[in-house]
């Protein structure tokens, strides 16, 4: 199953539609089985042009001030044997797991995501995969231009998990790249540039 991650999109602002800022949000999405969108969407129709690629499920954001059944304030699923935690906020995400797993009920998760920060994250440690896909449109608080997006493409005993760089915003170096972990049988077994992996 192929799991599209997006956070923080924050629109409108600067602009109002995910395609003003080119293509490539769009080409990322397609082919998607799920998205997965960890908050702070801003307008529900930013949903609406999710769902024109797949099935969409959200963690309320604390700038999401509607009601939409799409959306819950903690988002819990199973998918292929692996239990799914999503939320918004969980800040600091360097705690221990234990710590980080509170958020959810106390629930066992393999693979917890959260937004809020627009910084990405990818680690593997104490048995969890831990996910914050950044901002496709705000990365890192900076100016409105393209940032990452995540993907988690998921099978039983198996999970590829990507941080995508979504573009080249300019002629000015970026602190965002492409990162990349790979678990099977639930171990860890291998990791691209700039993740963790600890324990």
């Amino acid at each position: 199953m192929r799991v599209a991650l997006i956070s923080d999109t924050h629109l409108p602002s600067l602009i109002r539609s995910p395609d003003e800022l080119g293509p490539e949000l769009g080409a990322f999405l397609v082919g998607a089985d799920l998205i997965l969108h960890a908050g702070d969407v801003v307008r529900p129709y930013v949903l609406d042009w999710c769902e024109q690629f797949a099935p969409v499920i959200v963690a309320r954001g604390n700038n999401d001030a509607f009601e939409d059944e799409r959306m819950r304030p903690v988002q819990l699923l199973d998918i292929e044997g692996w239990r799914i935690g999503m939320i918004h906020e969980l800040r600091p995400e360097h705690r221990p797991v234990p710590e980080l797993l509170t958020a959810f009920g106390g629930e066992q998760l393999d693979v917890i995501i959260a937004g809020d920060t627009h910084i990405e994250r990818i680690e593997y440690r104490e048995g969890a995969l831990v996910l914050n896909s950044g901002s496709p449109t705000l990365p890192h608080h900076r100016e409105m231009c393209l940032g990452t997006v995540g993907l988690l493409e998921i099978s039983d005993g198996r999970i590829h998990a990507e941080i995508v760089a979504l573009g080249q915003p300019g002629a000015r170096p970026t602190p965002w790249q492409p990162r990349h972990l790979l678990i099977e049988d639930r171990r860890f077994v291998c990791e691209g540039p700039g993740a963790l992996v600890t324990g």
